[in-house]
Parts: structure tokens; sequence; C-alpha cells
């Protein structure tokens, strides 16, 4: 049985080693949940949301010690850390309070001597695949609405934080949860597609790279089952001359670079009218020179490694090539002395004079660097946030809300901020376009992708 070993970014050791699934794990998991689920979709709604209520509770129970295992795993400051448990919690809690609602039958207008109504179906047996970058967040956006729907899941979570699965595993448990509802594995790529493949599994749930994407549809293709993909973003901002300043560089410079800017909707570039530009620049500059770079595990860190020298390496590689076609730097890299190469500790970078023929401003760069950008009006700037292959979120910053609607009926993405970024409300849908993916979690709509429709039309005779 061969298996993987977690590299902690803290210091690029070993953290924890764990085996890898076998093909026959995968076979008796899903032997245990097709069974399971049959029984699960009878189980009243009442009862699941029983259940799901005791798993959060136990989960967020634990919240310090997960936190420390996030940053030892993907490198997350430990003062943030407990951050992501929040957000767990509010998602995992909000999707269980419209459960009921979002689920129950829709019936149209009545017709004399018929009853019509549509019923929603639990899918089945569904596979999530989950990143690192955000473990509990990406997972649960998922996990939730499909056990509530009747569906039993299993969990493939990334190998960078595999300690979430077993976290998940452990309060599913301890609720009581019935054996094989929920379920984790770990899986090689070529072991995730035979899983996926399998025609027990009747829905598929990927967050990842646009990369992963096709394979994921490759994985699928001889079968006709709902995929949803989350595939990462290249986030625009646009500060609009009527812009408040101040709150826009707070925000900005926090959105640029939370969690080391490995978020799919951080922000990557950012266009700013020219009337407003230089004193944005000046003031994102100064509030960008407050981060302290360092180990995730010291509470006055606040900007931790990136995941891999893999990944900083190619951030670093994005930046030199801008720098080589004519962008600067406006921030010293000696301003942060744990930033070295070779190692995933990398400062916060800020660069100006960039244009679209550098790939800092054109492909993902998941990493703490932004690209600034001079504009004359709101055409160039929204010229310039659709020309990406990616469309997750964009960003207005302005006091004009009625300029900022109709600006966003023109922007190509799944959401359009006004004065904020980098933020998931759970009462709205999640999605996105073009290469970003297709299918919707969180809100009302995500019960929509863990169920099928079934039609009831009875003729009284």
């Amino acid at each position: 049985m061969s298996s993987f070993k977690t590299i902690t970014p803290v210091d690029n050791s070993v953290y924890l080693e764990e085996d890898y699934n076998s093909i026959e794990d995968i076979d008796e998991a899903l032997k245990i949940a097709t069974k399971a689920q049959k029984q699960w979709q009878n189980t009243k709604i009442s009862k699941r949301k029983e259940y799901v209520q005791k798993f959060i509770d136990i989960l967020f129970s634990k919240k310090d010690e997960i936190a420390k295992e996030l940053s030892y795993q993907m490198g997350r400051p430990i003062s943030q850390s407990g951050f992501e448990l929040n957000g767990f919690k509010e998602r995992a809690e909000y999707m269980l309070q419209i459960a009921e609602k979002s689920l129950e039958p829709f019936y149209p207008e009545q017709k004399q001597g018929f009853e019509r109504y549509i019923e929603k179906e639990p899918l089945g047996v569904i596979a999530v695949l989950s990143p690192w970058n955000y473990p509990f967040l990406t997972s649960i956006n998922v996990i939730v609405p499909a056990i509530l729907a009747g569906n039993a899941v299993i969990l493939r979570h990334s190998i960078q934080t595999p300690l979430v699965a077993k976290r998940y595993q452990e309060a599913f448990d301890e609720s009581g949860l019935p054996e094989g509802v929920f379920s984790h594995i770990y899986l090689t790529h070529s072991d995730a597609s035979y899983l996926l493949g399998d025609k027990r599994v009747d829905g598929v749930f990927f967050t990842g790279s646009v990369k992963g994407g096709y394979e994921v549809q490759k994985a699928i293709q001889n079968k006709f089952i709902p995929c949803g993909l989350e595939l990462g973003g290249k986030d625009p901002a646009y500060v609009r001359e009527d812009a408040d300043i101040d709150y826009s560089v707070a925000n900005l410079v926090e959105g640029s670079f939370f969690n080391s800017g490995q978020s799919c909707c951080g922000i990557e570039r950012i266009y700013v009218h020219k009337r407003v530009y230089d004193e944005f620049v000046k003031k994102f500059i100064a509030e960008t020179k407050k981060y302290k770079l360092g180990n995730p595990l010291n509470k006055a860190t606040t900007i931790g490694p990136m995941v891999k020298t893999e990944a900083s390496d190619f951030v670093r590689e994005q930046i030199k090539e801008a720098l080589n076609k004519g962008a600067k730097s406006l921030v010293d890299e000696s301003l942060f002395p744990a930033s070295k190469k070779g190692t995933p500790y990398l400062a916060p970078t800020v660069l100006v004079d960039v244009d679209h023929s550098m790939s800092v401003m054109n492909e993902e760069s998941f990493g703490p660097v932004v690209g600034i950008m001079k504009v004359s009006n709101d055409k160039e700037a929204i010229k310039l946030m659709n020309d990406s292959d990616y469309g997750l979120t964009a960003s207005i910053w302005t006091v004009d809300k009625n300029t900022a609607k109709e600006l966003s009926k023109h922007i190509q993405t799944g959401t359009v901020y006004m004065n904020r970024c980098d933020y998931l409300d759970p009462a709205l849908a999640w999605s996105g376009v073009k290469d970003t993916g297709r299918g919707v979690s969180l809100s009302t709509f995500g019960y929509d992708q863990v169920t099928r429709v079934k039609s009831i039309h009875f003729k009284e005779i």
C-alpha cells in the first residue's frame, strides 16, 4: 500500500504521513454508502437536521485545536486560522436553517381534475473533492446540503490538509450519523478518477484548478450525472473616482494578501481611476508594509508562508516576468526578512506599470502579489475586468450604488460586490462563469444542485 507525506510550509518538515486507500477500499466505501443512502433518504428531514446540528457543534467545540492543525498543514497564521471555523459554522447553520423550505415540493397553479407538483429527490451517492486553501469552507458548501437533502457523501480531501477529513469523520461519528452516510478516503489522482467513474457515484463536486476540472469531466465522460466545478479566479477590483480611498485601501489590501493571497476569490488585479490613482497607490503601499511575514505559529505574524515552495516559485516567476516587461515593484522585499528564495515564504508584492501582456495580470497567481493599473473611466475598467479567462467575483468601490448596479450588468462574473470583497454570503449563490467552472453552491439554489426533480402528475377519474 502506498502512502503520502504532508509537508508543513512552516519549516518544510514532514508533518504527518498516511496511507492511501486502495481500489478495494473505494469499492467497500461505495457499497456501504449506497446501502446507507437508501435508508437515509427515508429519514425525516427533522431528524437529519438533528444529526447535522450535533456535527456542527462537535466540530466547532474543537476550534482551537483545529486552528493549530490548519496552521501546520497549510501555513495560515494561528491568529487567523480560527476565522475559518467561524465561517464554517455560519455557512453550515445557514444551510441547516433553510433546508426544509429549500427541499419542499413545488406546487404550480391548481388545475381541476389533477394533482400536480414537483418533488426534489436526493441524487444518491455524491463524491466531494476539496482543496487545501480553505479546507473547511470549500467542502462544507456541499457536504451539509447534500446530507440534509438525503444523499450519502464520500469526501476525498487534499493530501495537504488530510486532518480536515478526519475531523469531519470524527464529528459525524460522534453525532451518531448512520454509518456510510458520510465517509472519507485518501486517494491518488488516478484512483480518484476511478471513484468518480464508478456507476454508483451519482454526483460530483470539485473545487480546484482548471486542469483538475478537465480531469474530473474526463473521469465521468461515460455517465450523465451532475458535476459542480469551482475552478478559481483572477478577481478584479475597480476603484472609482468617488470611492472612499481609506476604506477601499484597507479592504483591498486584506483582500489581496489574506491567506497569503491563496484564495480563489482573493483580489489579484486592481483598476483605479486616474484622478485617485496616486493617492490610492501611496496608501496601499503604506498599508501593505504593516504586514508581518513569518512563522504562522507566532501570534504576531499576519502573513504566513505559501503552501509550498513550488507555489512561491511560481509567483516569483510571474513577478520576474512582469519586472522584465517594465513593471515596478513598490514594496522592498528586504522589509520582510523571512522572504527567501527556495522557501514558501514570500513578501507581499505590489506591482504598478503593469498591463495585460503580463501573466500576473491574466493568469491566476494564487499568491501574495497584486497589480494596480490606472484607468480613465468606467468603460475602460469594465473592459479590463472582463479581459480574463476567469469569472468568479469582481468588486466595485464607489458611493454610487445606482452606477454600481448598472456596471454590474456588464461584468462577467458569478458575483459582483460593492465596497467589499473576498467573502461568501451563504444566503447568496456561489457560482462562476468561463474557466471558473459551472454549478452553484450555498443559498437555496445550492440545494438544487444536490437533488433531482420528479414531476407528479395525477389525473382524477
